[in-house]
């Protein structure tokens, strides 16, 4: 049973949640009342698939790596990185079936999760919920057609320039979401290796476009950065 105090924040969180922005408040305690707060630790990875496939999760906190790895080569890539907000796993809901993907915490994620079967009642219960579905999925393709253009087309200097602009708070002009990442995960974004991401960021460093503190990336110059993020060699090496 959630506290007081927690269903309060829980619910102010769910009500930003792009699948269920349109629910009224009484449908969204409803559905509060259904979840399960589920916390998993740092650093873990992949132990929980089976529970990605027959439930579906809301984050409340903490960021969530979502990639493929060949097991032949160890490369990663990865395909999003989830924070507060999101939600997963939408193929598993539409289609059944297990999605075959991995998952790795990067930092302790709190999640608000319900069986499967049962949030599938609710979309079919809720247009509010349905119709949103479609503008969620259209701007996880639009991401995965972007990594496919950037991987096959732009050099890795553009590419990782890309990265950082958009993790750009607009605001505060601050990076956020990636800032702390080591240079591995920087690459398994962009597909790229870590000391191909090192060298470009030494060179970014170098050009005054970025600082560089204990896996700590901070913008010097935006408009450096942009004119970095707009040099397209049609090339990647």
């Amino acid at each position: 049973m959630l506290s007081e105090k927690k269903r309060r924040k829980y619910t102010g969180i769910l009500s930003s949640n792009k699948l269920l922005k349109d629910l009224c408040q009484d449908e969204l305690q409803k559905l509060l009342d259904e979840l399960e707060e589920v916390e998993w630790p740092k650093s873990t990875c992949s132990i929980y698939k089976q529970r990605t496939s027959n439930h579906f999760h809301f984050i409340i906190s903490g960021r969530l790596k979502v990639y493929q790895i060949n097991v032949n080569t160890g490369r990663e890539f990865t395909f999003f990185l989830l924070k507060k907000n999101d939600a997963f796993d939408i193929l598993c809901l539409l289609d059944g079936d297990d999605h075959d993907v991995y998952y790795e915490t990067l930092d302790r994620v709190v999640l608000l999760s319900l069986p499967m079967e049962r949030m599938k009642k609710w979309v079919r219960a809720h247009p509010e919920i349905n119709k949103n579905l479609l503008p969620f999925l259209s701007n996880q393709m639009k991401t995965l057609e972007a990594y496919a253009s950037n991987v096959t087309l732009i050099d890795i200097s553009t590419r990782l320039a890309r990265l950082i602009l958009r993790n750009i708070n607009a605001e505060s002009q601050e990076l956020e979401l990636i800032n702390d990442l080591s240079n591995e995960e920087l690459a398994n974004l962009i597909g790229s290796t870590r000391a191909v991401v090192n060298r470009h960021l030494q060179e970014f460093k170098n050009d005054g476009i970025i600082s560089l503190r204990r896996k700590k990336v901070e913008i010097k110059d935006l408009d450096l950065l942009l004119s970095k993020a707009n040099n397209n060699k049609d090339s990647a090496p």
